[in-house]
């Protein structure tokens, strides 16, 4: 479908046939970026690999961050931080419970995932579980996300971008600066360090350093670095190429946070997911990654939530720089082009019962999210794929695994699965507009398994 919105050609996909001819048989004249205002700020789109073109630049960002970060021996060797982080999480579950208290879910859950970026990044953590730290960084985050996801007639009609008539730049513009405040206090520390011969952590910000060259535009200088560690406005697990912070915080959050909705709203998988984790884990010890593997249901579980809420519904712009003939459709050079995931995933044609909550389907079944089946696309494909999905795929599961092994989970008293509010807040991501509270219990088989942590 085609849309001329206000002096721009839009484009939006909303089959897997199409999704194809976009991201992989054209995948080369179709993968640079429309820039939105909001992210035109601070020299933002000019440095980050979001927005970048796949050009010298954007190849040299995103190869630094597969190699040094999302390979398969760096992520096995902060395997033991991950379980630190979750057995975190599981502690503070536990003291809540024992209070009484309900469990903001998706608070909890953006917190730990914070902070085990924040300890592999800078080996600090970010956020405090039992105070108020991350949510500073959580309002910042989703006011850029809200920001960028927000119709800005700018956008439509570029003379008057420089107007900005709703505000838009001017509160991304606050939004951005805050969180570089942020980066560069940590950076600046590392630097002071490193000038008093300080021992190296050997974390992920030590890697970056050795590459910085100031004024080098295949390096990394304080804006890159600051881009670098930024926004990826879809984590990971989302469907783009991008940077740390809050593509991995925002997107694992929101997919463990729906994926609790959907288990507390049908209470039949809740029971069936949590036996198969009995059964193959128990309760003598706590849930590792290497579990995951022996877990096809709560893998299902996940698929599904991914299915019917993608962390980023409309995949990140893309943008033609060429004219090309699509399907015998021609697509004119600077049209802007979007992926309707969410509408994918709910097609009466390619699911049945597209509403409903069924892990089942995806038992038995070859249907993965590395972009190779097009009617399942969360993590994007193509060159432009989200890098950090294997990390995204190792959180997700092993939150939502200890969450459900350790803990019955109950909604507040009187409310039934029934009313549980699944209204969905569309952005550039796609989080829950109320935001999931509920009750945890301890396990009976666990309690003294978790008072002794």
């Amino acid at each position: 479908m085609t849309l001329r919105l206000g002096q721009v050609n839009t484009v939006f996909v909303s089959s897997p046939e199409m999704a194809r001819k976009i991201l992989q048989e054209n995948d080369a004249v179709l993968s640079s970026r429309w820039i939105p205002e909001a992210v035109r700020v601070l020299a933002f789109n000019e440095a980050s690999m979001v927005w970048l073109p796949p050009y010298q630049r954007w190849r040299n960002l995103r190869r630094i961050c597969k190699t040094q970060l999302f390979t398969t021996q760096r992520l096995d060797s902060y395997r033991s931080l991950r379980c630190e982080k979750v057995q975190e999480l599981m502690q503070y579950i536990s003291d809540s419970a024992s209070k009484g208290l309900l469990v903001d879910v998706g608070r909890v859950a953006f917190s730990t995932t914070l902070n085990l970026i924040s300890r592999t990044v800078f080996s600090v953590d970010l956020a405090d579980l039992y105070g108020e730290s991350s949510q500073e960084f959580k309002h910042v985050v989703e006011g850029i996300l809200e920001e960028a996801g927000r119709a800005n007639l700018s956008d439509y009609f570029p003379l008057l971008a420089k107007l900005d008539p709703q505000g838009i730049r001017h509160r991304s513009t606050k939004y951005f600066k805050r969180l570089h405040e942020i980066f560069d206090e940590n950076i600046d520390r590392r630097l002071h360090r490193e000038r008093d011969g300080t021992t190296a952590r050997n974390d992920f910000l030590d890697e970056l350093l050795e590459h910085q060259v100031q004024g080098d535009g295949t390096k990394f200088d304080r804006q890159a670095l600051r881009c670098f560690f930024s926004v990826r406005t879809h984590s990971r697990t989302s469907n783009g190429d991008g940077d740390i912070f809050v593509a991995g915080s925002d997107t694992t959050s929101s997919t463990v946070e729906w994926a609790m909705a959907e288990l507390l709203r049908n209470p039949r998988v809740m029971a069936k997911v949590r036996e198969e984790i009995v059964r193959a884990i128990g309760f003598s010890r706590e849930v590792e990654e290497a579990d995951i593997g022996s877990l096809p249901y709560l893998q299902a579980v996940v698929k599904e939530t991914l299915r019917l809420h993608p962390p980023v519904p409309l995949m990140l712009p893309r943008l033609a720089e060429a004219t090309v003939e699509v399907h015998g459709y021609e697509i004119p050079e600077g049209t802007r082009l979007l992926i309707n995931i969410w509408a994918i995933g709910r097609d009466s044609s390619l699911w049945t019962e597209p509403e409903e909550f069924l892990p089942e389907r995806f038992l038995n079944k070859e249907v993965d999210f590395k972009g190779r089946h097009f009617e399942f696309i969360p993590f994007g494909s193509g060159r432009r794929i989200c890098p950090g999905l294997p990390l995204a795929y190792r959180m997700v599961h092993l939150m939502l695994a200890s969450m459900l092994q350790r803990f019955d989970w109950r909604l507040p008293e009187g409310k039934e699965p029934r009313d549980l509010d699944m209204e969905e807040k569309f952005g550039v991501t796609l989080i829950m507009a109320s935001p999931l509270k509920a009750m945890a219990v301890p396990t009976k088989c666990c309690l003294h398994y978790i008072d002794i942590w």
